[in-house]
C-alpha cells in the first residue's frame, strides 16, 4: 500500500506518460486485463481512458481493473487514470518509491 508521498511522487511522473489503452463498450474483459497486465510489467505505470460508451466511469473503471491486475491506482482524473505497479526485479524498476 502506498502512502500520500509515494502516491504524489508517482503523479508527478504519470503527467509525462501517454495513454496506451481504451476501455470502451466492450468492458473489462480478461483479454484487457492481460493487456494491461502485460504493460504494467513493462512500464510498472500506465494511464488509460476510459469512453463515453463504456458502462463504468473511471473511478469504478481503475477499482476494477487494478483490482483485477493486482495494481494500485494512483490518481484518477476526468476520463483518464493511472495505475501502478512495481516490478519484481529491482534493476528493472523505473520509479523509486
Amino acid at each position: 500500500m502506498l502512502n500520500s508521498k509515494q502516491r504524489a511522487g508517482l503523479r508527478k511522473h504519470a503527467n509525462s506518460i501517454e495513454t496506451i489503452m481504451q476501455i470502451g463498450k466492450g468492458g473489462i474483459n480478461e483479454n484487457l486485463t492481460k493487456s494491461i497486465s502485460d504493460a504494467l510489467e513493462a512500464r510498472e505505470m500506465v494511464k488509460l481512458r476510459v469512453l463515453e460508451n463504456s458502462d463504468y466511469s473511471a473511478r469504478e473503471a481503475a477499482e476494477n481493473v487494478a483490482l483485477a491486475t493486482n495494481a494500485q491506482v494512483i490518481q484518477v482524473i476526468g476520463t483518464r487514470f493511472v495505475i501502478y505497479r512495481q516490478n519484481k526485479s529491482p534493476e528493472k524498476r523505473k520509479y523509486v518509491i
